[in-house]
Order: structure tokens, then C-alpha cells, then sequence
């Protein structure tokens, strides 16, 4: 199995694509900040980290085995502006397990470019890489995330109970699934993706 997509990965506002040093003064816009970073497994992040991220962890452009990611910058075409960035994680081979996760400037909140970016990844997983589930994990503070995933149809299987000690508190975790037959069964409006097209 493989994911070697065609870049940019269009959809009807957005393209994503491999990030680039070229990237870092926009990522630090929003990965920098304390409150982007209030519901998510890292702390603000400052030029030389993301640089690092850049060319090692973030460099990959395609995947072929479990335990990788794949980490692409979300574009707004009108505007050539980079606005979020997005993550396919391939955790299991044996069970075709994925699990995605993304991080948006605030500045768009509210725009639909997280579910527009998520609905493309999930494309990616079930379509091209032939995962059989995907899963998100959100803290369970952080709404707009959960709206995500439910715009995605993910479906809330679990409220996990102060299960981390995270950021100097206990939290609660949602874990959210979604099942490559339902993913088949959805019902999506026309024009809403070009690959529901048809």
C-alpha cells in the first residue's frame, strides 16, 4: 500500500501540498500562538523548531508503512496564503488503522477550510491508501474540533475522563471513528468535492 499523492490535492477552495521553509513565517503566525495551542499535544513553537520540522518530520511526501505521517500545508487559492496545516497518520498495517488530526489559523475560523482540508485527507486515507477506519482524538474542551469531525461524519465513540495530564490538568478526551463504509454511504452535496463528484 501506498500514498504518493499528485500536489496540490485540490479541492473547491483549498490546495494541499508538503510544507516548505518557505512556510515557516506563516506557520509561526499560528503555531506560535498560546491559544492555537491550548487543545493540542504541543507547545507554541517558535522559527527554529518549525524549521527543524520543516526538513525532518514534516518532509515526507508520500507513505508506504505504518507508523508514518503524512503532514501537507493547506493553502487558500484565492488568496496563496497558507492557513492550516493537516496530518494522516498510518498507525496499523495489520488493521488499516489511520488517524488524522489538523491545525488552523484563527483568522479563518468559521470559513468551513478545516472540514474542505479534513474531507480531502479523508479522501486520501480511505480512497488511495485503502485504510479501513480513522480515527481523531480532540480534547474535549475544543468544540470547534469536535464540529469537524462530526461535519465529517466521524462518530463520538468514546468521553474519556481526565485519562491525561496534560498541559498542568487533568482532561477529558473524545475519541471520535469513522468507517470506510460509511465514508462510501455518506451523502455529500454536489460541488461540495471534486472527487464526490459525479
Amino acid at each position: 500500500m501506498l500514498l504518493a499523492p499528485t500536489y496540490p490535492v485540490a479541492t473547491a477552495r483549498l490546495d494541499l501540498r508538503p510544507l516548505q521553509l518557505a512556510d515557516v513565517d506563516a506557520l509561526l503566525t499560528y503555531r506560535s500562538r498560546a491559544d492555537v495551542c491550548r487543545y493540542v499535544p504541543f507547545e507554541p513553537q517558535d522559527r527554529e523548531t518549525l524549521e527543524t520540522y520543516v526538513t525532518t518530520v514534516w518532509s515526507r511526501h508520500s507513505i508506504d508503512d505504518e507508523g508514518q505521517n503524512l503532514n501537507l500545508g493547506v493553502l487558500e487559492r484565492a488568496s496563496g496564503e497558507l492557513v492550516g496545516d493537516v496530518m494522516l497518520r498510518w498507525y496499523s498495517k495489520e488493521h488499516l488503522g489511520g488517524e488524522i488530526g489538523y491545525v488552523f489559523h484563527p483568522d479563518v475560523a468559521g470559513r468551513g477550510f478545516a472540514t474542505e482540508a479534513m474531507h480531502a485527507v479523508v479522501h486520501l486515507a480511505f480512497d488511495d491508501l485503502e485504510l479501513h477506519r480513522l480515527i481523531a482524538r480532540v480534547d474535549a474542551r475544543n468544540a470547534a474540533s469536535s464540529a469537524v469531525c462530526g461535519r465529517l461524519a466521524m462518530r463520538r465513540e468514546a468521553h474519556l475522563l481526565q485519562n491525561e495530564w496534560f498541559k498542568g490538568e487533568w482532561t477529558d478526551e473524545i475519541d471520535y471513528g469513522l468507517l470506510r463504509d460509511e465514508w462510501d454511504a455518506r451523502v455529500v452535496r454536489p460541488g461540495e468535492c471534486p472527487r464526490c463528484a459525479g
